[in-house]
């Protein structure tokens, strides 16, 4: 897909909405304001990816940049950055931090490669801290994914999925022991979402995106629980519990 438009028009594109005889909308936004925008189109794409719609991704894409452009201008005008030096810095640091690209850097696998990006991000940072860094505004499956992931860059990790499976049976362990009286609910319930979080981590699996798609399992199948309890003229209220689990294991069946 080709167009007369690129980066530089949606640059000077934004500058107009916020200009003087711009958007009383667009003027009116701040960086904080827009947070809430930034989260949700990084969702979107996300979706986008997940089914494989590469012409909505294209969307999405174009979405999430207006949002940087959007933050860009807004740092422009306070004389903080510009979307050039927003650019400038990206390609820098990617530049530093492949040093086995456009240095003299030796790696044979992408894990090593890994290992020197971290390296090297300590080493920029002047961080003596393994966790400093991690966003605290993450989604919390996603910031106890990134957490465990830098542990165990520098060896704080199971040597084995087996005893991070061991870890989840310990923690429903614990956590029984807490509803029985002995200890704190909300503690236990938190160590066991974090060691599952691990045995995920261990499978390659991104737990915020594989949660996310069982939500929405979830969802396909309670829908067709309603449908079905309306086209029966049931209320979904008072229908017994057995009867719901039947009409779940029959959206079960059907998928």
């Amino acid at each position: 897909m080709t167009g007369d438009y690129g980066c530089e028009d949606l640059i000077e594109l934004m500058a107009t909405l916020r200009g003087q005889e711009g958007c009383p909308w667009d003027k009116e936004q701040t960086h904080e304001t827009l947070r809430r925008y930034l989260i949700e189109e990084a969702y979107e794409t996300i979706e986008a990816i997940d089914n494989d719609d590469h012409q909505h991704l294209m969307e999405e894409l174009g979405d999430l940049l207006l949002q940087i452009v959007f933050h860009a201008q807004i740092a422009s005008e306070a004389g903080q950055f510009t979307m050039s030096d927003v650019a400038e810095g990206i390609v820098t640091k990617l530049t530093r931090r492949h040093p086995h690209i456009f240095g003299e850097a030796q790696v044979s696998s992408a894990r090593e490669v890994v290992i020197n990006w971290e390296k090297i991000k300590r080493e920029e940072k002047q961080r003596e801290r393994v966790l400093a860094g991690i966003p605290k505004s993450l989604p919390a499956l996603l910031y106890a994914f990134q957490m465990q992931s830098k542990a165990a860059k520098v060896g704080f990790d199971w040597e084995n999925i087996e005893g991070a499976l061991e870890k989840v049976v310990e923690e429903a362990g614990e956590l029984a022991r807490a509803r029985a009286g002995d200890g704190s609910i909300e503690q236990e319930v938190g160590d066991l979402l974090f060691a599952v979080v691990n045995v995920a981590r261990h499978l390659e699996v991104e737990p915020e995106l594989a949660l996310r798609k069982t939500c929405e399992k979830f969802e396909r199948r309670f829908r067709h629980i309603e449908d079905k309890a309306t086209s029966q003229g049931q209320n979904l209220a008072d229908m017994t519990l057995q009867e719901k689990d039947k009409l779940w294991d029959e959206a079960k069946e059907q998928e």
